[in-house]
This record gives structure tokens, C-alpha cells and sequence, in this order.
């Protein structure tokens, strides 16, 4: 990792530590459900804290893939993933996300493993890469639709919440009927959480889908037709 790197990732973890709350921190974990710590830092602070550190510790284009890195894999705070996928996702450096970003992506998905990481990760990294790049990125997902880890399925049954009329209905299709009989809740929550989203762009095309798939757990059809 190059010098300007490690000072941005430096200056993270100390700005995350100089901004903690412990009480908040206490919080935040037992909400989370995470086994990981806090610092205690909210959402808008860290937003705040990412815009200095970006403007105050500027990557070139080949240093920001390791500098989130650094924070992901070296994170000792939750916060600090946070960053990781913040820093990404800042306008300066979002268009450096492309297919080659799979795989740091899919090893953020299954060691992140819990929905503020995956849910993230998903509609706002793969959904864009999947629209940008269908061709690479169509069969990457079918294949998460059937992997094992439940968090790749989540992803590949959320990743088109912001595709609207562009969503690929029957990579949708496979990616839910891949995991309808499953009883995990977030994979029943993210069906119907697909479904739902979805519904604001062709409702029909929803309320068809749900009547002719029985097998649809009560949760995912509660989910999917909310607004109908």
C-alpha cells in the first residue's frame, strides 16, 4: 500500500476514535447484532468525516482499491467497513468500480455477512455494475442466486432495487425461485423486498408473479404487496 494510502486509512481510524461515543457505541452494536465493536460514530459524522478525509488525503486511481481494503480486512470497529464502502462509493472514485471489483465485492459480501454491509454492497455496487456491464456481470450473479452463503443469494436477489425499468425480470426470476423454499429471514425478507421495489415500476407484472408462486413464504408476499 502506497504512503497516501496508508495516511488516508491512518487518518480514518483516528478520526473514528476521536469521534466514538462509548454509550453510543454499546447501542449500536446490541442493535446490530454484531460481534464486532463500535466506536459509536453516526451516520452523518462519518459522512462528514469521509468528505475531509477524501478532500484532505487524495488517491490515485490504483490506491483505492487497497486503501478500502486496508480498512475492511484491518477493521477493529464496525466504522471502519463503513468507510470502506463509503470511500468507494464517493463521487470521486465511484467510476473506478468495474467487473474487475468482483472479487474484492463478493469477499466483502461473505465476511461482511449481515445486512447493513451486504445490503449496501449490493444495490449500490453490483446493481450499477450489473447494469453497466450485463454481459460479465449476469452470469456472476446467477451464480451467487445458488452459492451456498445466504448473504451472495441475498445479494443476487437485491442487487436490481434501483433498476427500475431496466431490471433484468428473469435474472430476478431465478435469483428469487433459487431460494423461495429457503426459511432464512433475510432471504425471505429481500424477496419481498425485490418484489415490492419492483412493484412501484410494473405492479401487474408483481401481482402476477406472487399469485402464480404459492410456495412464496407469508413474509415475502406481505413484503411484495404493501403498496398494491
Amino acid at each position: 500500500m502506497t504512503d497516501a494510502a496508508s495516511d488516508l486509512v491512518a487518518a480514518a481510524r483516528a478520526g473514528l476514535a476521536d469521534l466514538g461515543d462509548p454509550a453510543a457505541a454499546a447501542d449500536m452494536q446490541r442493535y446490530m447484532k454484531s460481534e464486532m465493536p463500535f466506536h459509536g460514530v453516526p451516520a452523518p459524522a462519518r459522512e462528514t468525516l469521509l468528505r475531509a478525509l477524501v478532500e484532505a488525503h487524495p488517491l490515485g486511481d490504483d490506491e483505492v482499491g487497497p486503501a478500502a481494503d486496508a480498512l475492511w480486512d484491518g477493521a477493529t470497529r464496525r466504522e471502519e467497513r463503513y468507510l470502506a464502502t463509503g470511500l468507494v462509493g464517493h463521487r470521486r472514485y465511484a467510476h473506478l468500480v468495474d467487473p474487475s471489483w468482483v472479487p474484492r465485492l463478493r469477499h466483502w459480501i461473505v465476511t461482511g455477512a449481515w445486512w447493513d454491509h451486504v445490503d449496501e454492497i449490493a444495490s449500490r455496487r453490483v446493481g450499477p455494475l450489473l447494469r453497466a456491464h450485463p454481459d460479465t456481470l449476469r452470469p456472476v450473479v446467477v451464480a451467487w442466486s445458488t452459492d451456498p452463503d445466504p448473504w451472495l443469494r441475498r445479494t443476487s436477489i437485491i442487487c436490481q432495487l434501483q433498476s427500475k425499468g431496466d431490471t433484468d425480470l428473469d435474472l430476478l426470476t431465478d435469483a428469487i425461485d433459487a431460494s423461495i423454499d429457503d426459511r432464512d429471514f433475510f432471504l425471505r425478507k429481500g424477496i419481498g423486498w425485490a418484489l415490492r421495489q419492483y412493484a412501484r415500476t410494473d405492479p401487474g407484472w408483481v401481482r402476477a408473479f406472487v399469485d402464480s408462486r404459492p410456495q412464496l413464504s407469508p413474509l415475502s408476499r406481505k413484503e411484495a404487496l404493501k403498496h398494491l
